[in-house]
């Protein structure tokens, strides 16, 4: 499998892992599901990381997965594996673990524990430490989840002092203006090029944040040909193609996106797509209700609507 590089670019899935009906982890159904995501072109996979219910996994369930979706991946696309950790042993043994399974690189995302800049910047020294000279990593900036708000500032320093942090997952809300300047910086030399995809979820800024210089996206949504086609769009220069593809899909982005229930909204959507063969989310995790279900098929019946008038 092929490294992480700093020239990474279009659309990285994060996946879901898939479960039975009974909480054990389905491999048929992820066979499935990285058949699904290759034939919808993405660039690449993103396994184990928040939508991916990683911490409701135990650390052989992580590595059987990973396995598993490695050798369905087949070396086609690259896989990033979410690496984040209480600690820094268990995140060494699991980038190690891995890497040698094939993994492209790690992403690693700050701890709720640090706050200033100082903190921050220190924090991912040793990440840098832990993984290795060797292992490509991401930096994932997502503070609805972590609560840590890492600035420009800290950012550019973290990207100045790590050799193999090669690309940076874009999840500030709103963050177009840090995104900006990120790439401002990289174009005056000030700081290496890296790669930034952007996380926030479903796409919801993808292209805004194509225009203000992002490479593509690292984030997860039950009809990713939406983001790919975006990104092409983007990539031949028709920002008005881009836009219309986009907005085809966006109510029914935005409703996967509600706080609280979006994973269930993904993986009911998955389970409609003959993606996965159960919509199982372990505990602690939401349920959708029947006026759930009945908003999703008339977003999805609309959605496809809109998809026929556009083409």
């Amino acid at each position: 499998m092929k490294q992480l590089d700093p020239s990474a670019k279009g659309v990285y899935l994060i996946t879901v892992t898939p479960f039975t009906d009974s909480g054990g982890l389905d491999l048929a159904s992820t066979d499935r599901m990285v058949d699904f995501c290759l034939e919808k072109g993405v660039t690449g996979l993103t396994v184990l990381g928040i939508m991916g219910e990683a911490t409701k996994l135990t650390a052989e369930e992580s590595r059987v997965f990973v396995r598993q979706v490695l050798a369905r991946v087949a070396g086609k696309v690259p896989v990033v594996v979410g690496a984040s950790a209480a600690g820094f042993s268990a995140m060494g043994e699991l980038t190690r673990s891995v890497m040698d399974l094939g993994a492209s690189g790690v992403m690693v995302a700050p701890p709720p524990s640090v706050r200033t800049d100082d903190q921050i910047a220190a924090y991912f020294d040793l990440v840098a430490e832990t993984v290795g000279p060797q292992v490509p990593w991401v930096l994932q900036d997502h503070p609805v989840s972590t609560t840590v708000q890492m600035s420009t500032p800290v950012i550019l320093r973290i990207l100045k002092n790590a050799a193999n942090c090669v690309m940076l997952k874009h999840e500030d809300w709103p963050g177009l203006a840090k995104l900006s300047a990120i790439r401002a910086a990289s174009d005056k030399g000030e700081v290496k090029r890296v790669s930034i995809l952007t996380g926030n979820g479903g796409g919801l800024f993808l292209p805004e944040e194509m225009t203000r210089g992002a490479d593509g996206a690292m984030t997860g949504f039950a009809y990713p040909e939406m983001m790919v086609d975006v990104v092409a769009a983007h990539a031949h220069g028709d920002r008005e193609r881009a836009h219309d593809l986009f907005d085809a899909y966006l109510p029914l982005a935005r409703y996967e996106q509600q706080a609280g229930v979006g994973l269930a909204v993904r993986k009911q959507l998955f389970k409609d797509r003959g993606v996965i063969a159960s919509a199982f989310i372990r505990k602690p995790g939401p349920k959708l209700s029947a006026a759930d279900l009945a908003d999703i098929a008339l977003l999805v019946r609309r959605q496809d609507k809109r998809l026929r008038e556009l083409n």
